[in-house]
């Protein structure tokens, strides 16, 4: 098994959105991160491999597997934003629930867990914080045995510190070749510490999936004026944005750039200026 989760031409119409056949993959050992505006497709991509809603068309290979049954889902660990269990328990009495729940729980790391996260195990959850509250849904998910977490947009609204805490925890998972990682989150400069891949989505679409060293070490953008921009070869503008001041254009080799137009000011590209060039622009020829 090369990918621990593949998606083909996954589609789900509403009334006033489609995701229209989406198709990426999370290669086995790799962390993907799944970036998009807002109401872009993101949740409902995560929701349709999860099972919570239900696909028109297109297949959902999971660890091997198109039918989740009951195995497969003992080896997927899902954080979501906000708090997924009963506040009225403490984490010592959420250990008695999940081993009940899972099979293959393993009380032993769950514990040493909240040891590692300096989470009190008989303090309520609704007196913990939204940092602790994370911190302890990753515990849960990585304390039955999962091949494959399952992340949507869960290091929102964390302060800095907990958010590189919980990066470390993603990236350590990640080591094992058997592990894999899928993330959605709008903080991208998160997804460029982390991710080996980067899938964009867009209005329902995958306008790219990518290895994030291609992005951040190939991709740039050129900041001009009109009579430059004009001067450019078209077939090399992937989107542009016309500015107050300037143009900006999206370009995919700067280094091959450099040389064509050694007078242009090009500099390296992030994620989030790549994503809201797609959004914001305007798409070259």
């Amino acid at each position: 098994m090369n990918d621990a989760l593949t998606i083909s031409g996954l589609t789900k119409t509403y009334k006033d959105f489609k995701l229209n056949g989406v198709s990426f993959s999370v290669p086995c050992g790799s962390i993907v991160g799944l970036i998009g505006e807002n109401g872009a497709g993101k949740s409902t991509t995560i929701n349709a491999i999860l099972g919570l809603i239900q696909k028109e068309a297109g297949s959902i290979c999971v660890l091997g597997k198109e039918q989740m049954d009951s195995e497969i889902k003992e080896q997927i660990g899902v954080v979501f934003d906000g708090n997924n269990y009963p506040e009225i328990l403490s984490p010592q009495k959420l250990n008695r629930v999940m081993e009940k729940i899972y099979h293959s729980w393993d009380e032993h790391t769950f514990l040493n867990l909240l040891r590692k996260f300096s989470l009190p195990a008989d303090k309520l959850i609704k007196q913990f914080s939204k940092g602790m509250k994370m911190k302890l849904a990753i515990a849960v998910a990585l304390s039955h045995n999962s091949k494959l977490l399952i992340l949507d947009e869960a290091t929102s609204g964390l302060d800095p510190v907990i958010r590189d805490d919980m990066l470390d925890i993603l990236l350590d998972f990640a080591q094992d070749e058997t592990h894999s990682i899928l993330i959605s989150s709008h903080i991208t400069t998160d997804l460029e510490k982390i991710a080996d891949y980067i899938v964009f989505i867009h209005e329902g679409q995958v306008v790219f999936s990518k290895p994030k060293d291609d992005l951040t070490e190939q991709y740039g953008i050129i900041k001009c004026g009109a009579a430059q921009f004009d001067a450019l070869d078209k077939s090399d503008i992937i989107v542009y944005r016309k500015m107050d001041y300037e143009w900006q254009v999206l370009i995919t080799d700067r280094e091959a750039m450099k040389k064509k137009y050694p007078k242009a000011l090009i500099e390296p590209a992030t994620i989030d200026e790549i994503m809201l060039l797609y959004v914001k622009g305007e798409r070259g020829e």
